[in-house]
């Protein structure tokens, strides 16, 4: 792995959101939810938001723009949804909002799945941005692809980005 070109000057906690995209997940079921919850408390951020939220582009949205509303929470993490079929709306819904694109995100994540899963990697729609001065993840739904995406992407960089868009201009 590579070093962090500058580290940051100190540790924030980050104050999240989870929302799991699914039309059959339930609390109970929701483990890629669960998997986000727990690695970023376990990283030394909060959770100050869950859910789980049908497949439904207008659900999504409303969902993206009441919690890029509230003052409690910096960045948003969605999963699932984020595929090509007919009910995958997640990437579409939240692409339309943003106002700042991450590319680098997907185009990392679509490669680092290719090495884990191969071909099928190019049918990920993975997606960051900033919506109303909030940091927005969207990553597929499996275990592994929450896993990948947590530990090689989103915790490590984190706290920079938050920092980023929380800092006044010079």
């Amino acid at each position: 792995m590579t070093s962090i070109p500058h580290p940051d000057s100190e540790p924030i906690a980050v104050r999240c959101a989870a929302i799991t995209v699914s039309d059959t997940r339930t609390p109970d079921t929701d483990r890629s939810g669960r998997i986000v919850r727990t690695r970023l408390v376990e990283a030394g951020h909060a959770i100050a938001a869950y859910e789980i939220l049908k497949d439904d582009p207008v659900a999504i949205r409303d969902l993206l723009m009441t919690l890029a509303s509230r003052d409690d929470l910096d960045a948003i993490v969605f999963n699932g949804g984020t595929g090509i079929a007919p009910r995958d709306t997640t990437y579409d819904a939240i692409a339309s909002l943003l106002e700042k694109t991450l590319p680098g995100f997907g185009e990392i994540f679509r490669s680092l799945s290719y090495h884990e899963i191969g071909s099928r990697a190019i049918a990920s729609r993975a997606i960051a941005g900033v919506y109303h001065s909030k940091l927005i993840f969207s990553i597929p739904g499996s275990t592994g692809a929450v896993n990948l995406a947590l530990e090689r992407l989103i915790l490590p960089e984190l706290v920079h980005l938050v920092s980023q868009l929380t800092r006044s201009p010079a």
